[in-house]
């Protein structure tokens, strides 16, 4: 429900390469028009890329829908990794168990267990990525971490803090906008880091899902906004003041309209 809504490239940068991670959304059956275009970017992404990276949870069985995106990669000519992720969580025998049920999904160039939290074998995953580069300049300068453009990334902070706490009633049916940013007129003499106001729009699909978003009085919203606004100053590097919206638009994600007036 909570899942990534564009492709989003954030950039590793080593002595003997680059990497560009494309992470995208995730592929499922989809249910909406939402649904079918956020499939078409995974697929138009992965023939694109050089290599797939496919992250199957240690601690989770192997299920119908990690079978159904088996199914998609070995469709592709591009070489697919398994990182076998939050091998931290289970015992080895587990770990184990995990790594044949992947084995069994299909024909991969590798599979790698790791663990982000210890990190474990993510430098051998990232050796295992960067011997498949193509040679080519540097893609990106050193020191950007991602092309995401900020209007981008304060949209998904505030997604992210409006979906918490009540992911089961708003499943895909919330959609942000940042319609400006505008910088607040200071006196010279004022040294203060400059003042920013973000203006942004919450878009639900009916009115039960609007008062769930803005709460009891408003409380939800406020909630929202003082943890959103702590992301987006750390973001940013300076004050913020944030000004949160909640709209109805019917039917968003299947509206064809509405879609591409949301960004979509």
């Amino acid at each position: 429900p909570q899942t990534t809504r564009h492709t989003i490239r954030g950039i590793v940068h080593r002595d003997d390469g680059q990497l560009v991670l494309v992470d995208t959304p995730g592929l499922h059956r989809p249910r909406t028009l939402l649904g079918q275009r956020l499939n078409d970017l995974v697929r138009e992404t992965l023939a694109e890329v050089d290599v797939i990276v496919f992250c199957v949870p240690a601690d989770e069985k192997v299920g119908p829908g990690d079978r159904f995106i088996a199914r998609e990669l070995t469709q592709q000519r591009t070489p697919v990794i398994v990182a076998v992720t939050k091998a931290d969580t289970v015992r080895r025998e587990r770990l184990a168990e995990q790594l044949l049920a992947v084995d069994a999904l299909g024909e991969w160039a590798e599979i790698v267990p790791v663990s982000a939290v210890r990190g474990d074998q993510v430098d051998v995953l990232t050796d295992l990525l960067t011997a498949r580069m193509p040679l080519s300049p540097p893609l990106y300068p050193s020191g950007e971490l991602s092309d995401e453009p900020e209007q981008v990334m304060i949209a998904e902070l505030v997604r992210e803090a409006a979906l918490e706490g009540v992911r089961d009633e708003l499943p895909h049916s919330l959609a942000v906008v940042v319609e400006e940013i505008i910088e607040r007129p200071r006196a010279e003499d004022d040294v203060r880091p400059p003042m920013l106001d973000v203006h942004v729009n919450l878009y639900v699909e009916r009115s039960s899902q609007k008062a769930i978003v803005i709460g009891k009085g408003g409380s939800r919203l406020r909630e929202v906004g003082t943890t959103a606004r702590r992301g987006i100053e750390a973001l940013l590097g300076t004050r913020v003041f944030l000004d949160l919206h909640v709209r109805v638009a019917k039917d968003w994600q299947r509206d064809p309209k509405l879609l591409g007036r949301l960004g979509f």
